[in-house]
């Protein structure tokens, strides 16, 4: 029984042209409704879509991708971005780079996915030659979802620690290791000093000081320094090895907290959107609460206000933006920190009722995922600020990003208040919460994906192809929480979250603007949120087959000249590692050229042109997924529920 006769149980097969009354369709609409939700737990009365199911409510979509939009690098690398590249200044190219490439995109993605109620694969009926693009996309996010799991990991594991007190990192205890050069404070260089006889003496600071003598220069001895933070973090929690080459054993306790991170992540999703767009009730919400507490015990801290100039403040420097770097930086976090590109908002858009308003949602989503940026970057400077001061440096010497600041720096600068344990606990648990969320939608993707392509056999195996893949991640990140774990995340994310999902979202433009046709996708757009006069969409023509391509189009460019092999902190990868990085980014960018021929070889057609213009034409079944909302436009489309 296809999709129409299942919403149409009043329909014959010769019942297309003569169609009986509305409330004959309603009332049948809904006694089906009312049966499939009887028996499939994945879906309710009220869902418009009973085959594929809809979001509880608005706000379970809201919180939803919020959350998936807002996460770590709002928090660890927008806040460094700003003080690195200007602090205020750094708010105007960032606000240029989310009008022109970051809500044109969200738009586009988020209309995309709600208008067929597919997932970033099936979606690609629009224009079957570019399906190689939905594959990318989901294979990227499959590698990314696999290495940013870890991050929770690391996260859990101190928040377990973080209950006792002191804090372990408060210092250099030998009951977890710490070695001699383990010290709070950075120790002064040695003196290779040349006697009166000839002969050669090392001594230190103090008794040169004390011998009214001076170091030479070439004579400094640096010793080498490590603070409890830092060494705790390779030591204790990583037990790192020197090099990619030393695999070492798996880290126990890391991998039952991986064991851990994906039973949360299978238990949220356990009966899909249903069950997860409640869970994101509380974590998406939680982090905000956080932020709200630790910024006002920042604000209250002596030597807070140094942090906050130095971010965005009067020592903000407006001279960076004649910097060609400071633009590329502020286009490449947009995009990122708006999950555009990775196939998340056009999956979770899928689950939107055919007309749910899009565009307002473009707007809201994007205006809090960027205040939130600003908003955290207060929190997390006013402490640095506090640290800075107390310890004497300027703030340049603690301020750091990724790795460094969540897990060094900010455990460190906590671990020196009152009730340490306390702030340490909200703030790992808050880093956790972000993580869970975009860990949300990314196995959502990946689930959706399975189901749409295959929807006959899974949907009703949706619990056990959520448990399957679940535990198919945790077995693959294992080699993520061995002993040389941090430089598989390092080599994963330098290779896999980069240009590889620019080039995905530039082919995304150009497919719908350029080749399924601008007019056309507005007019589909239209179908879910009204009409708009022509000034409303003059601003969106001009992104979508304009400027937004040419931005993605520069920043890839740039992204492949600029490219260098990957390294984490000081150590170098091996070649064999180098390698294996450009065959995870080869492996999902090989489906678009691959799955393109392969669309062209089995499309009609006598030439070339006239197959690649096959290629491109929307296939037969595409369109609204339900027949009440096709319309006189794709109203006498035939209808299949198995993707093409």
């Amino acid at each position: 029984m296809d999709k129409r006769e299942l919403t149409f149980s009043g329909f014959s097969q010769n019942d297309h042209q003569t169609h009986p009354p509305e409330d004959t369709l309603l009332l049948n609409g809904e006694q089906h409704n009312a049966s499939v939700a009887a028996t499939n737990e994945y879906v309710s009365e009220r869902d418009e879509n009973v085959e594929r199911g809809n979001w509880s409510s608005k706000t379970d979509y809201l919180l939803s991708v919020i959350g998936c939009a807002v996460g770590l690098g709002n928090v660890w690398r927008f806040p460094y971005l700003a003080y690195r590249n200007g602090g205020g200044a750094f708010l105007i190219p960032y606000t240029l780079m989310l009008a022109l490439a970051g809500m044109p995109m969200f738009f586009l993605e988020s209309s995309f996915g709600q208008f067929a109620s597919l997932g970033p694969v099936a979606v690609w009926k629009a224009v079957p030659m570019l399906q190689g693009v939905g594959i990318t996309t989901v294979i990227m996010l499959a590698l990314a979802d696999i290495s940013y799991s870890c991050i929770i990991v690391y996260s859990l594991y101190y928040l377990f620690a973080s209950f006792q007190s002191p804090l372990p990192w408060t210092d250099c205890f030998s009951w977890w290791g710490a070695d001699e050069t383990c010290s709070r404070t950075p120790r002064d260089p040695l003196c290779n000093l040349t006697l009166d006889d000839g002969y050669f003496e090392i001594v230190n600071t103090t008794w040169l000081q004390e011998n009214n003598e001076t170091c030479t220069n070439g004579s400094e001895i640096y010793v080498p320094h490590q603070g409890p933070s830092e060494q705790y973090w390779d030591k204790v929690v990583l037990r790192q090895t020197s090099s990619m080459d030393e695999t070492g054993e798996i880290v126990w306790y890391l991998a039952l907290c991986l064991l851990l991170t994906w039973l949360i992540v299978g238990t949220a999703l356990s009966k899909g959107i249903k069950s997860s767009g409640k869970v994101v009730y509380f974590t998406a919400t939680f982090p905000y609460v956080v932020l709200t507490i630790l910024l006002i015990r920042g604000v209250s801290l002596e030597g807070a206000y140094k942090g906050i100039e130095y971010y965005i403040g009067s020592q903000s420097d407006f001279s960076k933006l004649a910097d060609a770097e400071v633009w590329k930086d502020a286009a490449t976090q947009i995009f990122f920190s708006v999950s555009v590109g990775s196939g998340n908002l056009i999956t979770l858009s899928s689950y939107n009722k055919f007309h749910n308003n899009c565009y307002r949602d473009t707007i809201i989503v994007c205006v809090v995922n960027c205040a939130t940026s600003l908003f955290a970057g207060f929190a997390i400077f006013s402490i640095l600020g506090h640290v800075a001061h107390v310890q004497d440096k300027p703030v340049s010497e603690v301020a750091q990003s990724g790795f460094g600041l969540a897990f060094i720096a900010y455990p460190e600068a906590l671990a020196q208040l009152p009730w340490a344990p306390l702030w340490s606990i909200l703030f790992f648990f808050m880093l956790i919460t972000l993580g869970l969320d975009t860990l949300f939608a990314g196995l959502e993707t990946v689930v959706t994906t399975l189901l749409d392509q295959f929807p006959k056999f899974l949907r009703s195996k949706r619990l056990h192809l959520t448990i399957g893949i679940c535990l198919l991640f945790c077995f693959l990140g294992l080699v993520s929480v061995t002993q040389a774990g941090i430089y598989w995340i390092n080599l994963i994310d330098h290779f896999c979250n980069g240009w590889g999902l620019i080039a995905a979202a530039l082919l995304e433009l150009i497919g719908l603007s350029w080749i399924y046709g601008i007019n056309r996708f507005i007019k589909d757009i239209e179908m879910m949120i009204g009409g708009k006069n022509c000034l409303f969409w003059l601003w969106w023509r001009a992104c979508w087959f304009f400027i937004t391509p040419c931005l993605l189009a520069t920043i890839l460019i740039w992204s492949l000249a600029t490219f260098a092999p990957p390294t984490y902190g000081p150590v170098e990868y091996p070649v064999w590692a180098t390698a294996l990085g450009w065959c995870m980014i080869i492996f999902p960018i090989m489906w678009i050229p691959i799955v393109a021929i392969v669309k062209i070889a089995q499309a009609e057609g006598s030439t070339l042109c006239q197959k690649i213009s096959t290629a491109c034409t929307s296939a037969p079944d595409w369109g609204p997924y339900l027949e009440q909302h096709r319309g006189e436009r794709y109203r006498n489309r035939p209808d299949s529920t198995e993707a093409p």
